[in-house]
Parts: structure tokens; C-alpha cells; sequence
């Protein structure tokens, strides 16, 4: 599963730099979660080949009044959810009391805890990290957060050093803290073919799909929001196709949620979805689009899993509210072109069958493997219909593209100045690939690489060897030309007549 980073420390020390500066491969991704109180953020960050999911928090500061109570309350929830605690403190302000506190609660919750000590640009570590030492959190690990210095070490120090088996301690932590036992990591489960993530809000009708899907009463549903506290997953076969349900937990607004388990399990829903091939984002169109549909969506395009909508209760609304439904989401989801959307009635079955179609089309999109050169002829036509605009008094040259990995599919675009092609033409790229690819259902990211030429080296190598030729060729000539000119004079002497 991917790990959960939790950044905690005083205030002002960093933490939501470095939130950015880890988040920022998803588009700085990651809003606030509705159904989180103020001041706590959950991301989702690549860094290398680790990624991860990061929590930033407002701080604790040892105050236990007002505001200050509030922000140090999420930070200690934040811990409770992590894996990982990246604990910050700011070098140039120097160790205080805070810090103190901070490290000893760290001390007894048990968590792999690492100080991070941030603002260390200009400074001399041996002088500035010297005191943090007093903390007993082990060595500092020094970066420099709003200047993208360390981070990447960071990283891979820290995720070399977890466990293979803290996913089952946190298992362990929450099925006590629930009262009741977790089903085990999936990865000891018989998870096979096409994963399929159903995701969405409480009480939208989540289960109620999975065991219609099933035609059992596999998953346990009642007509109160939160019956499903974690992610379960269920293999079964349809029609000699393997698939994997995720049924997940669903995210409640601010004011409803209380429990800590009931807060992790968003993180749960959030794994699911990195997990998967393919999210059913369930929605209720008797309610309508909320926000906390907003931000669900948010997880799944910044993850850039393929997507299918399922619009559920569809059933019993007269022809005005749905028109007022479907006007509303071709309003809201207008940017939304690429999914497939079915109106279905889970309860009944209705429209329920359609959905594995749009499941298979899109699974195969997102998994498809495309040879270089049929992605470089395509590029090759696209570039021939429409010339990509000059750039700073050059036109780019687009050479070739290859592809760059799947789940999203990224297609990697080479060529000189490709960089700095403009957003709309980039967009013309990626729909002239979804086009002709025939890409259904699924997300489609474009990179775009550019460099010295690889032959610029030789071909200055071949100028100056053909310089070289052409002067010694020159050289010989000229010599041909004087021993000619001297045998035509002596010529001319042995003919000339005696006086």
C-alpha cells in the first residue's frame, strides 16, 4: 500500500512548503477534504519511484486554548493515520520548548519519527544542527524546503528504511481502535484481474452496487451513511473476465466526522484508488452534485486512473428532475469528456450491466501498449496537419514520440524547444493521440523532453573530417598541377629549334 506521510511541528516551520514542493508531480494537488477540520490537507506526492500520501497540518504550538488547541488537535490525529512522521523544526529560529513537547509525544506514540530540519540554506549544519540533537529523535535530516534542496534524499532514506509490514501494524492499531477485526492487506488476498475502485460519498449507494455487481449480499448495507469503515476487496469472475471490487468508505462533510478510525478511513479510500485500474464514482442524483463529490473527483483525475460515473437513484424521478440532473452535470462536469456516464439504479439493477462495458473499454485504454513508431507517425501527421507556432523566432522540430507508462498512459513527446510549446497546442497533441489511439475512459498525460542533439558531437566530428579530406585533396591537386606545368616547359625546351 502507499504509505502516509504526516508533517507536523510548530507552526511556521515549513510544513506546508514542503507539502507543496512533495505534492507538486500531482499539480499541487489536493485540496482540503471536506469532512476534516480546519487546517489539515492530504496530498498525493511521487518522488523518484517512492510515492506516497502527505498530510500537512496548522502546528503545535503547547498552547491548549482556542485555535492553538484545534490545529494541535489535527496534528495528533495526523500521527495517529501515518506511517511515516516527518517531525519539522526551523533551524534559524533554533530549538524551543515547543520542540520539546513535540518530541516527546512523538517519543511515546511509537511512530517512525524523523526530525527534519528545515531552512538550513545559508547556514552551516554542524553549528545550526548541533543542539537539535538534545531531542534524542536521532540525527537531523537537513534540507532547505522552499528551495526544492534535500528532498529527494529525504525521501529515499526514509522510504528505504520502512517496514514491509506497517501496513499490518496499522491494521492491527485500527481494527482495535474500531472494536472489531480489518480484513487483512489486500495483497494477501486473491486480487486478480481488473481492479475496480468504487468510490463516492456516504450513503450514495456504494455497497448497494457492489452487491448487485456480485448478486449476493456480500457487502453490508443499511440506509445509514458510514456502514462501511475500510476498504474490502472481493475477487470473483464474470463471464471468464477476473475482476477485483474495492468497495471503499465514503467521505462525510466537516461537522459529521468524529471518530479517528472514521477519518483513516479516507486514507483508505485514497490507497484504493492508487491501487486500482479503474474508479466508479458513484453519484446521487437525487441530491445532486456536492462538494464532497468535488473533491472525490479531484483524487481520482490527480491519480489519473481511468473513470467511469454512475449517476444512482435514478429510478423514480420524474422527467424534470432529471433533466435538471443531467443539466447540472454537463454544467459542472463539462471538463470531464473522456469518461463514460451511466444512470443506473443499483437497488434494481437498472443500467447496472452497461457499466462493466465502459469498465473494459477503459481498462484496456489505460493498460494499451503502443509501438514508437506508430506513436512517431502520429506525431509526424499531427505536426504535418497543423505546425506547431514559433517560439521565440524559432519553430520547434518534434522528432519522435515513445510511450512512457500506462495507468495513466503518458506519451513522451521528443524534440527541440517541445518544452516550451504552448498549453493549446499541447492539447492538440493529446487529442490528436486520443483520436486516432481510440482512448475511452481513461486520462491521458503528455510529456514533453528536450535536449542537445545526440549528434551534434558527430556531426562536428564529420565537418572536420571532410574539411581534412578536402584539403589534402586540395593539396594533391595543386602538387599535380605543378609537376604538370614543369613537364609542359621541358616539353617546350626539347622542341624548341636551334639558333
Amino acid at each position: 500500500m502507499v504509505p502516509v506521510i504526516a508533517l507536523v511541528g510548530r507552526p511556521n516551520v515549513g510544513k506546508s512548503t514542503l507539502f507543496n514542493r512533495l505534492t507538486k508531480t500531482r499539480d499541487a494537488l489536493v485540496a482540503e477534504i471536506a469532512g476534516l477540520t480546519r487546517d489539515r490537507k492530504y496530498g498525493e506526492g511521487k518522488v523518484g519511484d517512492h510515492p506516497f500520501i502527505v498530510i500537512d497540518t496548522g502546528g503545535i504550538t503547547g498552547e491548549e486554548e482556542g485555535i492553538d488547541a484545534a490545529m494541535a488537535q489535527q496534528s495528533y490525529l495526523a500521527i495517529q493515520e501515518a506511517d511515516i512522521v516527518f517531525f519539522m523544526v526551523d533551524v534559524q529560529a533554533g530549538l524551543v520548548a515547543a520542540d520539546r513537547m513535540i518530541a516527546e509525544h512523538l517519543r511515546r506514540s511509537g511512530k517512525h519519527a524523523y526530525l527534519v530540519a528545515n531552512k538550513i540554506d545559508g547556514k552551516n549544519p554542524d553549528i545550526v544542527l548541533s543542539e537539535f540533537f538534545e531531542l534524542g529523535m536521532g540525527d537531523p535530516l537537513p534540507i532547505a524546503a522552499e528551495h526544492n534542496r534535500g528532498i529527494s534524499a529525504l525521501i529515499d532514506y526514509v522510504m528505504d528504511e520502512l517496514p514491509q509490514d506497517e501496513q499490518a501494524e496499522n491494521n492491527a492499531y485500527f481494527a482495535e481502535l474500531d472494536g472489531e477485526e480489518l480484513p487483512p492487506p489486500h495483497e494477501e488476498l486473491n486480487v486478480k484481474g481488473i481492479k475496480i475502485a468504487v468510490v463516492g460519498r456516504p450513503n450514495v449507494g456504494k455497497s448497494t452496487l457492489v452487491n448487485r455487481f456480485l448478486g449476493e449480499d456480500r457487502v453490508v448495507v443499511y440506509d445509514e451513511a458510514g456502514t462501511t469503515r475500510d476498504s474490502i476487496y472481493i475477487p470473483y469472475e464474470r463471464h471468464g473476465q477476473d475482476y477485483t471490487l474495492i468497495d471503499t468508505a465514503g467521505v462525510r462533510r466537516r461537522k459529521n466526522i468524529v471518530e479517528a478510525a472514521e477519518k483513516f478511513s479516507i486514507i483508505k479510500t485514497l490507497q484504493a484508488i492508487q491501487d486500482c485500474h479503474v474508479c466508479i464514482l458513484v453519484l446521487d442524483a437525487r441530491t445532486g452534485i456536492v462538494e464532497q463529490d468535488l473533491h472525490m473527483l479531484s483524487f481520482v483525475l490527480n491519480s489519473g486512473r481511468a473513470l467511469v460515473l454512475a449517476i444512482n437513484k435514478w429510478d423514480g424521478m420524474d422527467a424534470d428532475a432529471k433533466q435538471r440532473v443531467k443539466d447540472e452535470i454537463d454544467r459542472r462536469f463539462e471538463f470531464l469528456t473522456f469518461a463514460e456516464m451511466h444512470f443506473i439504479s443499483a437497488l434494481h439493477g437498472t443500467g447496472v450491466g452497461h457499466l462493466y462495458e465502459s469498465v473494459d473499454k477503459a481498462y484496456q485504454s489505460a493498460m494499451a501498449k503502443w509501438q514508437t513508431s506508430m506513436l512517431t507517425r502520429i506525431l509526424e501527421d499531427a505536426v504535418s496537419s497543423h505546425q506547431p507556432p514559433v517560439v521565440r523566432n524559432r519553430r520547434p522540430k518534434l522528432r519522435y514520440a515513445h510511450q512512457g507508462g500506462s495507468n495513466p498512459p503518458i506519451i513522451v513527446v521528443h524534440g527541440n524547444l517541445a518544452k516550451e510549446l504552448p498549453d493549446d497546442y499541447k492539447r492538440y497533441l493529446a487529442n490528436t493521440f486520443r483520436r486516432v489511439l481510440e482512448i475511452q475512459g481513461t486520462p491521458i498525460r503528455m510529456e514533453f523532453r528536450q535536449g542537445d542533439n545526440p549528434f551534434a558531437d558527430k556531426e562536428k566530428e564529420i565537418r572536420h573530417s571532410s574539411k581534412k579530406r578536402a584539403e589534402a585533396v586540395e593539396r594533391t591537386t595543386n602538387k599535380r598541377k605543378i609537376k604538370i606545368e614543369k613537364a609542359r616547359k621541358q616539353l617546350r625546351k626539347s622542341y624548341k629549334k636551334p639558333t
